[in-house]
């Protein structure tokens, strides 16, 4: 090998290298094995628990004063199977005032989250600060990460399993999705498209402004019982408009939207949309059990029904 220029070391060290014996040389090439082998192995680092150790951990102690901190949740909709695709909700809730939004995807892709995040954020009035998931892989990635580096958003996550730490979204998550759609299996293109007509027009608009929300003021332990205080109850728009933290033009937007919205109508769409849903998940159960009959071809019995010759003892 140095004949031939592909090592370069010098006669004495090559000298010392003939003269190592194989104990020695174990054990100056302990550490590099155990490198190789941590790369190598299955329980080594992957890359996903690497850029999740550099995202810090939050928990639900938030400063509610502040506006623009998003904790975000993906709710599935798989009914009692999760083989194939269906339909999953991207859901956003801003921890000061409650505002909710959100947007419905095929599938649990990197690319399809992220997509839906910047559709909704582009619908919310206020300037976003900083968001906070779980640690699924639909959020805990490069190609997150990288955005809120972009733009200046900070990124924390909460404690593996651990629910409570996301206790805003997870509230809404039932009142606003499970509430609304229940846990039936959405699959389609037809569904998707009802769900997201849904999210981007009168259930966020009902929700955000028509539906108070309760905000805890402070809480008291006194002996075995927690005393709790509550603000007087809100809508999102109030609480928004209340905090003086959202730019004239958007206060000005939100309250043109408000004085042009009827609360009555908006339930009676609701209520029709939720009914057009359901009548194209029955429609896809019944196409589905046209299919699985139409795979049943029955037999032929004709060449049952011939006359054979009598079998028997002879009389």
């Amino acid at each position: 090998m140095r004949h031939l220029g592909e090592v370069g070391v010098s006669n004495d060290v090559a000298l010392k290298l003939k003269r190592m014996a194989s104990a020695t040389i174990d054990r100056k090439l302990k550490h590099q094995r155990e490198v190789l082998h941590l790369l190598r192995s299955k329980g080594g680092p992957k890359p996903g628990s690497l850029l999740k150790r550099k995202i810090p951990i939050r928990l639900t102690e938030w400063d509610t004063s502040k506006a623009g901190y998003n904790e975000m949740d993906l709710v599935i909709h798989c009914g009692a199977s999760t083989f194939g695709d269906y339909v999953a909700t991207l859901s956003i809730t801003e921890v000061s005032s409650g505002w909710w939004e959100g947007e419905a995807i095929m599938g649990k892709s990197q690319e399809s989250t992220f997509s839906a995040l910047k559709k909704t954020r582009a619908r919310t009035p206020y300037d976003w600060k900083g968001v906070d998931s779980d640690n699924g892989s639909e959020f805990i990635n490069g190609i997150m990460s990288r955005y809120c580096s972009r733009e200046k958003l900070e990124f924390t996550r909460s404690r593996p399993s651990r629910k409570n730490d996301n206790a805003y979204i997870e509230q809404k998550n039932w009142t606003h999705v499970r509430k609304i759609l229940g846990y039936l299996r959405y699959d389609t293109l037809a569904e998707l498209s009802i769900i997201n007509d849904l999210y981007r027009g009168d259930l966020r608009l009902y929700k955000n402004f028509f539906q108070p929300v309760m905000k805890l003021v402070s809480k008291e332990r006194i002996g075995g019982r927690v005393k709790r205080k509550y603000a007087t109850p809100k809508t999102p728009y109030q609480r928004l408009m209340d905090s003086g933290q959202i730019s004239e033009q958007a206060r000005r937007q939100l309250e043109t939207v408000y004085l042009s919205l009827n609360p009555a109508q908006l339930k009676r769409s609701i209520d029709s949309k939720l009914d057009k849903l359901y009548q194209a998940y029955e429609k896809k159960g019944r196409s589905e059990q046209a299919e699985s009959m139409k795979k049943v071809v029955p037999r032929t019995v004709t060449n049952y029904m011939i006359e054979r010759s009598p079998v028997g003892l002879p009389t």
